[in-house]
């Protein structure tokens, strides 16, 4: 009778992954020809410039609200050195002690939740650490421990983040209610900042509902669909938005930043509100 036996794992004098021993012996690294290397170049310059951008938002503690418009950085406020909103969402939780700006608070939650999300883990894994650079091609990483190590083994969060992120989307859709005042703070008024609100909360609602989280949680454990049509039903449809999530996690994250920026041209006088209606 054969007897098993255990591989040793190549010393750090070996080379690893495809160069180790055992693997077929190709000089090549690869043997791809089309630029393999564009999207992720994009996908880098794409995360890094909002990266930059949203926390030079942050940061600054400045020109966040143009009545009746709030950024979805800065909302809801819960610094006690917030602008008055007038029945916005600004709720002093952190006394004169906070001196940080309040966006470093909130953000905590939506950038955590992007952070941990499988759509975006695929991406800078394979962007930022070349894990791997592109289908095909090898990573230059001698080995993979996984997800079962700090710091990785916090992606097991994204489950927790995606109930902050429901509180945050309903936030924003507040936000995007109030829009429809005016200046003065009386109703009925449309302007071109309530439809980029409007615009970036239903992007936000579509991204956030198309995780797959939110898939598992509607009916990832149902044994028999036919017991529980409405959470199948329900689970179908998250489904469907689950094959463009991708596709809703970029044009989520660039609403999000466009409609920040509306707000700080606002706020900072560049332009006024054009009325639509």
């Amino acid at each position: 009778m054969a007897t098993g036996t255990t591989e040793r794992p190549p010393s750090p004098d070996q080379p690893g992954g495809v160069r180790a021993p055992g693997r077929a012996a190709i000089k090549a690294r690869h043997l791809r020809t089309d630029r393999w290397w564009v999207q992720p170049t994009a996908t880098v310059a794409g995360l890094m410039a909002f990266i930059i951008y949203s926390a030079w938002r942050a940061l600054i503690n400045d020109d966040y609200y143009a009545a009746p418009y709030v950024s979805p950085f800065y909302s809801p406020c819960l610094g006690s050195d917030c602008v008055d909103m007038k029945g916005g969402p600004n709720v002093a939780l952190f006394g004169d002690w906070w001196f940080m700006s309040p966006a470093a608070i909130i953000l905590i939650f939506p950038l955590g939740f992007r952070f941990t999300c499988y759509y975006y883990r695929k991406s800078y894994y394979r962007s930022f650490w070349a894990s791997p650079p592109s289908c095909a091609v090898a990573e230059p990483h001698k080995t993979y421990t996984g997800e079962n190590r700090f710091p990785l083994i916090l992606q097991n969060l994204h489950r927790y983040f995606f109930y902050a992120a429901l509180v945050v989307a309903a936030i924003l859709t507040y936000d995007a209610i109030l829009g429809f005042r005016n200046s003065d703070y009386e109703w009925g008024h449309v302007g071109l900042g309530t439809l980029v609100l409007w615009a970036n909360v239903v992007l936000i609602w579509l991204y956030t509902l198309s995780c797959h989280s939110c898939r598992h949680i509607v009916g990832g454990r149902l044994r028999h669909f036919s017991k529980h049509p409405v959470r199948y039903r329900a689970w179908g449809w998250v489904g469907k938005l689950n094959a463009r999530h991708a596709q809703l996690a970029w044009a989520s994250l660039i609403s999000v930043g466009l409609a920040d920026f509306y707000v700080f041209l606002l706020a900072s006088g560049a332009f006024d509100d054009p009325m639509l209606f």
